[in-house]
């Protein structure tokens, strides 16, 4: 084929391209794909037949053209992890720091509630965990193994059930906050006079120190991420509460958005939870207190690092206050 025919049968299609790359709107990949194929093999046949002409200069930029804008594409769906767990999270969190500070103040304040009332009320512990674990606590006591609930179930078993009920929770907390933050209210009362009798208990009959080396094991990570879902469910809530200059219908689904991103963000803390009380938590008694330790305040740090000190290295470097991308989302 002569050059001057095989320019005229595939000029429109090289232009077409050529404006696709020049636009400014995201690219279907799909189509990125097909299209660099095409120009490679219209490359290819100009390189063989007319080496040393414009139209194989011109095929060869508009290769090297798709093939950058696919590796960028490539490059930024790799970074899209990152930007979202390591950017959009802690600019969130910081963004919602006052709720964070409350679902934390709320929280303890129950715990606090809940260690009083069973130091005060015989029966309270029962109430709040019920008889059938308090009895059976009771004996594993008596036979010097307080912590041998969690030697009874198969490991793997142990992890799946654990960590599904704790996201279960997280959820509820979450969704909850549908009902104007009263429901998110009412599971953060719940779970902090729950953790206060339960510690109160071991410490009335003396196994504190052994349930804290213990349960905490998982429970730093357990806890705080509870407590950053109640956080979630304010934020829903209060988006409902309080739309600001904002429809009721748009300010529920941002902050819906945003809480939501948030509660993605715990599912890595939950998984690491499930594990480390499905496999670690039952070889506490075994372990030497330095490793206890370790894996607790190791645990304890990583979670708060997280949410209570990136948000603010990130804000000092790229100046949240302006919340530009936030007052948008």
């Amino acid at each position: 084929m002569r050059e001057v025919a095989f320019i005229k049968q595939n000029k429109a299609k090289w232009i077409e391209f050529e404006q696709s790359l020049g636009s400014k709107e995201k690219q279907n990949p799909d189509e990125m794909a097909e299209m660099y194929i095409q120009l490679l093999n219209d490359l290819s046949y100009s390189q063989t037949y007319y080496p040393k002409s414009k139209t194989t200069d011109y095929l060869n930029f508009l290769v090297s053209q798709i093939y950058r804008k696919i590796y960028k594409t490539k490059r930024i769906e790799r970074n899209k992890l990152y930007t979202f767990f390591f950017k959009e999270v802690p600019e969130l969190i910081y963004f919602y720091r006052r709720k964070l500070t409350f679902a934390f103040i709320l929280f303890f304040f129950f715990t606090f509630i809940g260690a009083v009332s069973a130091a005060y009320d015989d029966t309270f512990v029962r109430i709040i965990l019920g008889d059938n674990y308090v009895d059976m606590t009771l004996k594993n006591i008596d036979q010097g193994t307080p912590m041998a609930v969690y030697t009874s179930q198969n490991q793997l078993i142990s992890f799946i059930g654990i960590t599904s009920n704790n996201i279960l929770v997280a959820v509820r907390a979450y969704i909850y906050g549908i009902s104007a933050g009263i429901l998110t209210f009412l599971i953060a009362m719940q779970n902090g006079i729950m953790l206060g009798s339960f510690q109160y208990f071991f410490y009335e009959y003396h196994v504190f120190a052994e349930s804290l080396r213990t349960i905490w094991l998982h429970g730093a990570m357990e806890i705080f991420s509870i407590v950053i879902s109640t956080m979630a469910g304010f934020i829903l809530g209060s988006s409902l509460l309080f739309p600001g200059t904002y429809s009721h219908g748009y300010s529920l689904m941002r902050g819906a958005r945003h809480s939501l991103k948030i509660m993605i963000s715990l599912i890595p803390f939950f998984i690491m939870a499930g594990f480390i009380e499905g496999f670690v938590t039952r070889l506490s008694s075994s372990m030497p207190l330095w490793l206890n330790l370790l894996i607790i305040f190791g645990t304890l740090c990583l979670i708060s690092f997280y949410y209570m000190v990136l948000p603010f290295i990130n804000n000092k470097k790229n100046k949240y206050d302006r919340f530009s991308t936030i007052q948008e989302a």
